[in-house]
């Protein structure tokens, strides 16, 4: 059965209107859709990538460490400069009694000497006869004056000795620094030739300023029993005023800058690195509090985290191209 013109072409009309509302009906749908990839798509190019692999022999090979984060110790510290030198009460000037030819020296600067040991020999002018000067106390010896063949007055200072089994520190400090300092609060003194350290406490802080520099000087006693601390030598010291405990905490080596966020890199398996942007409170020299971003136990990169961050910004332009 044949159709009309007529009919023929209305029939295609209504087709055709129906595809076009049907398209009509659809299209919000499928912008809305576009938009959202599109957006997606720009978020994940600003944010870049937010892990990266790192096989493990590499990993181990290029020093990166990774160590739980757990509850720590934040500590309000303070950084000064100080000098070494001997205790009052503890050196001593060793004279001599009589005139006299000084004939022999026993000890040099540098020697340590015992209580009642020999120094030197001097024949007086008075009885012609020698006489011993000796070592009053144990020390070592810091100054010799004398010379063999000289004629030694009385009273003449011969040697200067000094105990240095403990030396003072006195430690400089500036500003509104010092009226956070009291005695009792805990010192670590490096020596700047070797960096070794010592800790002590500061024994007082000296009621008056130091004319050259205008500090306020804390005062500390610090063992010296292998002598390898020695009176003159400047040194550094941290001042810890007060410590407080935190739920969570990270070494300062754990902290990233990426895209503009403070950032750790969590290790998930063996070679997985996750970053994660983390909410930052206290720090101190060595650690800062976490307030959010991570869990207590995850494995946190700790050394050599930069060269994971390296990896993952390598990662992003080689996205981007």
């Amino acid at each position: 059965m044949k159709l009309s013109n007529a009919t023929a072409l209305l029939t295609l009309a209504l087709l055709l209107s129906g595809c076009g509302n049907a398209d009509h009906a659809h299209a919000p749908d499928a912008h809305a859709h576009e938009e959202a990839g599109e957006k997606k798509n720009h978020d994940d190019h600003d944010e870049g990538p937010q892990h990266t692999r790192i096989e493990l022999a590499i990993a181990e090979e290029s020093g990166i460490r990774i160590a739980p984060a757990t509850p720590g110790i934040i500590a309000d510290e303070h950084q000064v400069q100080g000098l070494l030198t001997p205790m009052e009460g503890r050196s001593v000037q060793v004279t001599a009694r009589f005139p006299g030819l000084v004939k022999r020296l026993d000890a040099g600067v540098g020697d340590q000497v015992r209580a009642g040991q020999r120094l030197a020999l001097i024949e007086s002018n008075l009885s012609l006869s020698d006489y011993a000067i000796t070592a009053p106390m144990a020390g070592t010896v810091m100054e010799r004056s004398a010379s063999v063949g000289m004629v030694a007055g009385e009273a003449m200072v011969l040697y200067e000795l000094a105990d240095l089994s403990q030396l003072w520190v006195d430690l400089h400090i500036f500003g509104t620094d010092a009226g956070h300092i009291e005695a009792g609060a805990q010192v670590e003194v490096t020596r700047l030739n070797d960096g070794a350290s010592a800790r002590t406490r500061i024994e007082r802080v000296l009621p008056g300023t130091a004319t050259a520099s205008q500090s306020t000087v804390a005062r500390a006693v610090l063992e010296n029993g292998d002598g390898l601390w020695r009176p003159g030598a400047a040194v550094s010291a941290r001042i810890t005023v007060a410590r407080a405990e935190v739920a969570l905490a990270v070494p300062l080596t754990a902290i990233q800058s990426l895209n503009g966020r403070d950032v750790a890199f969590v290790r998930e398996g063996d070679e997985n690195y996750i970053v994660r942007p983390l909410t930052l409170g206290r720090r101190d020299a060595r650690a800062v509090e976490v307030l959010d971003g991570l869990q207590s136990g995850e494995q946190v990169v700790v050394t050599q985290s930069y060269l994971v961050k390296a990896d993952i910004e390598k990662s992003g332009a080689a996205h981007e191209h």
